[in-house]
């Protein structure tokens, strides 16, 4: 069966109300979701985050999933992590995604993969043509008027530094936001 087919089975092994996600600090947020609440259609649905795995497994069996994604996650340390540039990405029928691209890449990344691993059946993140790209989304717009917010967006913004100590598990039920309902430190191995 050729990559991204799936049967019906299969798809209802993965819900979109559930995500693995790392959300920034909260002392981070007020620059991102003040661009969050003029840009970004979801802002109402999703905290910033950077998407790990998604969508994940269904809510009623995020139990057994728990113990090895926290298994994965203790052996990883955590790191200091900054949002500095803007980029977008375009979609059909002119509208374009804009993102900030969490560095350093290369340890979301590792993150990502640690996560998946434990999780295999989620490998939607990874999907992509290019692999997994790490980005926290702030927005959506038109493409013709794509440039003129960057520009704007880039000479208004002032990098933000924050430690990644933990990725959080969160769901939603309804029409209701996604709330975290576990969260997973980094680091917390201390067999060595």
């Amino acid at each position: 069966m050729g990559r991204g087919v799936r049967t019906a089975e299969q798809r209802e092994a993965w819900s979109h109300r559930t995500a693995v996600v790392f959300i920034p600090p909260a002392e981070a947020w007020p620059p991102v979701q003040a661009i969050r609440r003029t840009h970004d259609r979801q802002f109402q649905r999703w905290m910033p985050h950077v998407t790990l795995l998604y969508p994940f497994a269904p809510r009623g069996e995020l139990p057994q999933y728990l113990p090895a994604l926290a298994t994965a996650c203790a052996v990883l340390p955590p790191f200091e992590a900054s949002l500095e540039a803007f980029h977008t990405v375009r979609h059909r029928g002119g509208r374009s995604t804009l993102w900030l691209a969490p560095e350093p890449r290369v340890a979301f990344v590792w993150l990502q993969q640690a996560l998946q691993e434990a999780a295999p059946a989620y490998a939607h993140t990874s999907r992509f043509s290019g692999g997994f790209t790490p980005h926290l989304s702030v927005g959506q717009t038109g493409h013709a008027e794509e440039e003129a917010l960057l520009i704007q967006l880039r000479a208004e913004w002032a990098p933000l530094t924050f430690p990644v100590a933990e990725v959080q598990v969160i769901a939603r039920e309804g029409d209701r936001p996604f709330e975290v309902v576990q969260s997973l430190p980094l680091g917390s191995d201390t067999s060595d």
